[in-house]
């Protein structure tokens, strides 16, 4: 099927833009399409006349279901936020101090934990040495 764009000289016919759902009739040959978005198709007087109805009463049918969701979206939001903010508060009271490297529940012993207390002793031992050094130097 041949399909045109927005605002296109085209001959005489009747014209359906799918995207936006619009048969656009032009009377006369070297007339434009209208402008917006998507391209058109040149479509039959008789396929015209059965689409036109339909996409009709579907948009008629369509209309009030989207109504209705919009008012149903408006009236949950202040809600949700409600429940949102209460369970964001209680989140933060419950859930214990982040503590980058810590691992907690594995039933391990962490890696350097025997390491770690020999080496205050270590540190204590180069220490007095360092100062017996400097003792020594003055």
């Amino acid at each position: 099927m041949t399909t045109f764009q927005s605002g296109a000289a085209v001959q005489s016919g009747y014209y359906l833009n799918p995207i936006r759902w619009h048969i656009a009739p032009i009377a006369a040959d070297g007339q434009r399409l209208p402008e917006g978005a998507g391209s058109w198709m040149k479509v039959n007087t008789v396929v015209a006349l059965v689409l036109v109805p339909i996409l009709g009463a579907t948009f008629l049918m369509s209309l009030p279901v989207i109504g209705f969701v919009v008012f149903a979206q408006a009236l949950a939001t202040p809600v949700l936020k409600l429940f949102r903010a209460g369970a964001t508060d209680l989140a933060a009271t419950v859930s214990p101090g982040w503590q980058p490297g810590e691992a907690h529940l594995t039933g391990k012993t962490p890696e350097g934990a025997a390491a770690e207390e020999k080496r205050p002793a270590a540190a204590e031992a180069r220490l007095d040495a360092l100062e017996k050094d400097i003792a020594a130097k003055r």
